[in-house]
């Protein structure tokens, strides 16, 4: 039989069919392999969505896959949006204006290295609610959620005359729980929403953890990276028969804040490639571009030691965080045509990135302008940021310090995830949950107040440590005495509420403040903004933004996409934690991702 191998030209409003067949996935009865990349809308400024999914295309891919996170589309119960960055239904339409088809994977558990796997941190403030269980007021939550998303994506499903073709149940479950009511309970969510394509679930190729993720009639895909024969062979073991497929090929991986640049070597990646397609199999290139963790999106690991993860995800994926291909996509774009058409049209090359000049102008420390960003809470004990309703970001803390006649050790049980210390607006050290320092010494002094800035670096997204709060988790304690009373103010980065109330500062920034500088483009342009030599915040231009930064590295450069500039003046304004000089900051003309481990 002959074998689909592209999807049409452009989108076909005409309902079709799409099944798992005895061998093969089927397309309007024909046999068709899946040649799909991974490409999150939610990662990618909506200005060059349509941009990425074309040279997506013209790697010889005739699908793409998104996650849908849901903490993203609900930050609080019952505000959900799909505007900007996350409209899913206008990404899909683009996906299927440029003639390719869609996987969507909605969880409600994603992992992704995002943000909590997606789960919002407001579904944890009951200590009754379950995680990716059964549990009644969990699967009410995930009903209600899916719901609001599963219509969206019903209403474009090929059998509608959409691009979508198939739709994951949960996310690599074996290797958390198993619980098949849950599993069975998600698959009946998805039915009774109106989806009608086929469902599948992913686990890693291992024979314990396709038991425990997969259930007997829904169709059964694997998630590895190397080793595609041998992979492929467990996958047969657990599914006897239909299509193989790996819903996620890595073919890279991604980055903590302190550790090395991942890279995979492009030839021998391509060269398993070829294995897994020569195979037979079908595939979804995990990435086929990462893009970026804008805002304070990025999640993190916790086993044993909590790393989060930095806000590049460029995944040393085919195409770059800044969306140019890379060696690897030249290689995969190779093996991807010796068993399926791959278009004539290529994509350029990365153009040099515009440097212009930067200009500190301005700065306002926290201090003076912290009753603009939120209001202050009171309370007896110390509370947590979730306690709060505050699911991410920063929390500031503040609560009196009787006078001391020597130094005293303060201490606290937890603190999640990184705290500057000051007594008096006088930075006297950190605690942190990455470096398990969650003491320091308090210098004699008289009365006065001691201020934790406390950051919320990124839920954990993979394990048993999901769900877990933010925040101050006490008794804080100064020697063996608890600090009681404390005013704890959840922080909303605002810059539009701090820029009137900055004033002149052109040499340097003390931190906790915000730096606000001025640079010139003659056209909006990608740039590459080298924050490597500061401290450690968040930068916006025009107001969206780029991310977290910190000299810790790997990462040295924040991406700025073409579509947050605009022609003539830009303004960039950074949340800065401790300090840095003007002459530190300026544009680079390329990426800096930093060293890089094999």
């Amino acid at each position: 039989m002959s074998e689909r191998a592209a999807a049409p030209e452009n989108a076909d409003p005409r309902p079709r069919r799409f099944e798992i067949g005895a061998e093969s996935f089927l397309l309007d009865g024909d046999p068709m392999r899946v040649i799909a990349g991974a490409l999150h809308y939610f990662r990618v400024h909506p200005g060059q969505w349509a941009d990425r999914i074309a040279k997506a295309k013209m790697l010889g891919l005739n699908a793409i896959e998104t996650y849908v996170p849901w903490n993203a589309h609900e930050p609080q119960p019952g505000q959900v949006s799909f505007d900007g960055q996350l409209d899913l239904p206008r990404f899909l339409d683009l996906v299927a204006e440029a003639g390719l088809l869609a996987i969507v994977r909605p969880g409600p558990y994603i992992c992704a290295e995002w943000d909590g796997g997606g789960l919002p941190g407001w579904l944890f403030r009951d200590p009754a609610v379950g995680v990716r269980t059964s549990e009644e007021v969990y699967l009410r939550a995930v009903r209600a959620w899916f719901e609001t998303l599963l219509p969206v994506v019903a209403q474009r499903q090929v059998t509608r005359g959409g691009p979508v073709i198939l739709l994951q149940v949960e996310n690599e479950y074996g290797a958390y729980g198993d619980d098949d009511v849950y599993l069975k309970s998600i698959v009946s969510i998805m039915r009774e929403a109106g989806i009608e394509v086929p469902l599948v679930t992913c686990d890693q190729a291992d024979p314990t953890m396709f038991d425990r993720g997969g259930l007997r009639d829904v169709h059964k895909t694997a998630t590895f990276g190397s080793r595609s024969p041998e992979r492929l062979a467990i996958l047969r073991e657990a599914q006897p028969d239909g299509p193989l497929m790996c819903m996620e090929y890595w073919n890279g991986w991604f980055d903590h804040w302190g550790a090395p640049h991942h890279v995979t070597d492009a030839a021998a990646q391509a060269a398993d490639l070829d294995d897994l397609l020569a195979a037979g199999a079908s595939v979804n290139l995990y990435m086929v571009h990462g893009g970026t963790n804008f805002g304070l999106t990025n999640g993190a690991n916790d086993k044993g030691i909590y790393q989060p993860t930095v806000t590049s995800y460029d995944y040393d994926a085919p195409l770059s965080e800044d969306g140019w291909p890379t060696a690897k996509y030249w290689a995969f774009r190779e093996a991807i045509a010796r068993h399926a058409a791959v278009p004539d049209e290529a994509p350029g090359t990365r153009p040099v990135a515009p440097t212009p000049a930067l200009r500190l102008e301005r700065a306002a420390s926290l201090a003076s302008v912290v009753e603009r960003l939120g209001e202050q809470v009171e309370t007896p004990h110390v509370p947590t940021s979730d306690e709060l309703g505050h699911y991410q970001g920063f929390t500031l803390y503040a609560v009196d310090l009787p006078a001391r006649s020597a130094p005293r050790l303060l201490s606290v049980a937890e603190v999640r995830d990184r705290a500057v210390v000051a007594v008096d607006g006088v930075p006297v050290g950190t605690l942190s949950r990455a470096d398990k320092a969650f003491g320091l010494p308090i210098p004699a002094g008289g009365p006065g107040e001691l201020t934790l800035l406390v950051e919320d670096q990124g839920r954990v997204n993979y394990g048993t440590r999901i769900g877990e709060a933010k925040g101050v988790f006490g008794p804080v304690l100064l020697d063996d005495e608890e600090l009681r009373g404390w005013r704890t103010r959840p922080l909303g980065l605002d810059p539009a509420a701090v820029l009137p109330y900055a004033t002149p500062a052109t040499t340097s920034v003390t931190g906790p403040a915000f730096a606000v500088a001025s640079f010139d483009l003659e056209n909006t342009a990608d740039l590459h903004l080298d924050t490597g030599a500061w401290g450690k915040g968040v930068a916006w231009v025009n107001g969206f933004c780029l991310g977290r930064y910190w000299s810790r590295g790997p990462q040295r450069t924040l991406y700025v996409p073409g579509p947050a500039t605009h022609p003539g003046a830009n303004t960039l304004v950074l949340f800065e934690l401790h300090g840095g000089r003007a002459e530190d900051l300026s544009f680079r003309p390329a990426p800096d991702l930093g060293p890089t481990e094999i």
